[in-house]
């Protein structure tokens, strides 16, 4: 297995203040990783507090394991599980819910989870590798055209049908098995890219969203993380690309601004608008320089936060 970097978590201290830590209160990190940001929450918590930890990855899953601690209770589950897994384990009314989205180091550092095109290893992709089928299976039988559509729209692939018509001319030949041969084909039909970043950087980053439902979850995940907030509750939320950003601005738009979504021929009178049912804090915070330096993956990093109006 290959050597696994230590999972450095992002914006560690910007999470913790942005959460506001109630030393009694309850917290869920619906994407506990290797646990950083649970760690910090715990260090600000009382013997009263309380979190919730969710991870669909049993690698992370059995981390969490390993703390010894009776404020963290750990579930194996995905996000649009997230109030019924809360509610299982007797979190009703929390004052903090976060969210730090996309792939963990550990996850892309380990060869045999098929994450990474660094490395030669099954094309999996997969998050919970006990769920779906695998990046390898789903491009055995997706159309062409379906594989266009993944590829750009996930990846924002301006090569999207050159790749896919590579890849089923490919698979015509033989299976594609491992991460390196899925390289290999994308290398031959991305023409031109970006200085420093590897042709294939697009399209295994389509694979995995698509794969693994990330942002369908993301969207089922937010509304159930919103209901289970306490008034004066926190929604906190790390993207780390574009499209996780986008969904993430809307619903926190449309929640703390219910009345510009209200049909403006109507003659409605203010005690009629729709109320918010949020409230930005702040504005959204990136990682500093010197976190950037010490962790590269941080660069594209963007936290939001909101609060549950009462």
């Amino acid at each position: 297995m290959t050597a696994v970097t230590p999972h450095r978590p992002v914006l560690v201290d910007e999470v913790v203040d942005a959460l506001a830590v109630r030393p009694d209160g309850a917290y869920v990190d619906a994407t506990f990783g290797r646990g950083g940001h649970t760690r910090a929450v715990l260090d600000r918590l009382g013997d009263d507090g309380r979190v919730l930890a969710l991870d669909r990855d049993p690698e992370a899953i059995a981390a969490a394991g390993a703390i010894e601690d009776a404020r963290l209770t750990a579930r194996r589950a995905p996000f649009s599980r997230l109030a019924a897994e809360a509610h299982a384990a007797g979190f009703d009314a929390v004052q903090g819910v976060l969210f730090d989205l996309g792939v963990s180091s550990p996850q892309l550092d380990d060869a045999q989870r098929g994450f990474s095109f660094r490395h030669d290893a099954p094309l999996d992709m997969r998050m919970d590798p006990d769920a779906g089928e695998s990046a390898a299976q789903w491009l055995a039988r997706a159309s062409e055209d379906d594989i266009t559509e993944v590829i750009r729209t996930y990846g924002e692939e301006r090569f999207a049908r050159q790749v896919a018509k590579a890849i089923v001319a490919a698979r015509s030949r033989q299976p594609i098995r491992t991460t390196s041969e899925l390289a290999a084909i994308v290398a031959s039909a991305v023409r031109t890219r970006e200085r420093g970043q590897d042709p294939a950087t697009r399209t295994f980053q389509a694979l995995r969203i698509h794969i693994n439902q990330e942002l369908e979850e993301l969207a089922l995940a937010l509304p159930q993380a919103v209901a289970l907030l306490a008034a004066g509750g926190r929604l906190a939320v790390i993207s780390f690309h574009s499209l996780e950003d986008r969904i993430v601005k809307r619903f926190i738009r449309e929640r703390a601004h219910p009345e510009a979504e209200a049909p403006r021929d109507l003659p409605l009178r203010a005690a009629d608008l729709p109320q918010p049912e949020l409230r930005v804090v702040g504005k959204p915070r990136r990682a500093a320089e010197r976190e950037v330096r010490a962790n590269p993956r941080a660069r594209s990093a963007i936290l939001r936060v909101a609060e549950k109006v009462a």
